[in-house]
């Protein structure tokens, strides 16, 4: 196996003595964290990386197979962690990356310390009295757009995403991460996310969490937040005033100002408090 720093383009900064995880969305690599990891590099150990068939990854070691579910994904993390000998960390995920940092503190809980969820959800579907935010219909569509013309449906979805229509630069910048993509791992990548369930895995999740629930959220409504709060043992929400999907973007001080807080409190509360 290739060395693991290399495959997964890990990048390490920082002064202090614990590790601090940040794991990118789908379509984005670990750039996307440029505005929010400064505010951290004088108190934490800060890693950055890509997901195996991302970013500036090496692509060759991307395989289907492992990656056909978030587990795959888990398994990066979980080998990052263990190549650095990383032990109580904060694991920071956006997006597709809270539920693979569950899956990933499953099988290793000994690994972190505290999860922090940016935008996350667990299911993008529609399942009963569960809102996802979406009818499975309408992703079917939306995937059949891109396996016809991956570019349309990048220039398309990214403003839709960022939900700030006052930023262009922002959903310009989200559209050009879609872009800098292999179509077709991102069109892999892509089902494995929307079409993933890990609802069965957040009651199991015993490490203290925290949501970060944006308001006008397409693809994680307040509803998806509302739910993970209520069925994680030991998390707590935060609402923000940012809209859109990717507030460390759009609105980085408020994403650096609520995880401090809860981190400042939690290290107070021994991480056992909910709210």
């Amino acid at each position: 196996m290739k060395n693991i720093v290399q495959r997964n383009n890990v990048r390490i900064s920082g002064n202090g003595d614990q590790y601090m995880i940040f794991a990118n969305g789908f379509g984005c690599d670990q750039n996307v964290w440029r505005h929010v990891i400064p505010a951290f590099r004088e108190n934490y150990k800060v890693v950055l990386f890509d997901y195996v068939g991302t970013g500036q990854s090496d692509l060759s070691a991307y395989d289907s197979t492992r990656y056909e579910n978030l587990d795959g994904y888990a398994l990066d993390i979980l080998e990052i962690c263990e190549e650095l000998l990383i032990k109580d960390a904060i694991l920071v995920g956006h997006s597709v990356s809270c539920m693979i940092g569950v899956k990933a503190a499953l099988l290793k809980p000994d690994l972190f310390s505290q999860l922090i969820f940016v935008a996350p959800s667990p299911s993008y579907t529609n399942d009963g009295d569960y809102t996802g935010g979406f009818e499975k219909e309408e992703l079917l569509g939306l995937f059949e757009v891109m396996d016809n013309n991956y570019l349309g449906w990048s220039s398309m979805v990214a403003p839709l995403i960022m939900g700030n229509k006052n930023a262009h630069e922002l959903s310009d910048e989200l559209n050009n991460n879609f872009c800098a993509n292999d179509p077709n791992i991102a069109a892999e990548f892509g089902r494995v996310t929307f079409f993933s369930d890990s609802r069965v895995d957040l009651p199991k999740l015993t490490i203290p969490s925290l949501t970060l629930q944006c308001l006008e959220d397409m693809l994680a409504p307040l509803a998806v937040g509302e739910y993970i709060h209520r069925v994680t043992p030991f998390n707590t929400l935060r609402v923000l005033k940012a809209t859109g999907h990717c507030p460390h973007m759009s609105a980085p001080q408020e994403t650096i100002d609520v995880i401090s807080s809860y981190l400042m409190q939690s290290n107070h509360a021994n991480g056992s408090a909910r709210i």
